[in-house]
């Protein structure tokens, strides 16, 4: 099984608004291993431009980013 199947930690942002996800997020990320999978469940329109900028920022991958109606769920690898 790969880590894409297996995410470390999950973050449940749902009713959480900006910048709450990105917060949470951060910390997150912060608490897993380099190469763990942190996923992401959120509802917050901002969040989807939010978590991939940070990233972007951050040097992390987001290796996988799903809409499903209102709910947005990121899968992000913590690259360093």
């Amino acid at each position: 099984m790969s880590n894409i199947d297996k995410p470390k930690k999950t973050l449940d942002c749902v009713g959480l608004y900006c910048p709450q996800p990105l917060f949470q997020t951060r910390e997150a990320v912060d608490e897993i291993k380099i190469g763990e999978i942190l996923e992401v469940v959120a509802d917050d329109p901002a969040a989807e431009e939010d978590l991939k900028r940070f990233a972007k920022r951050t040097g992390h991958k987001i290796i996988d980013f799903e809409k499903k109606g209102d709910t947005l769920r990121f899968l992000i690898e913590k690259m360093k």
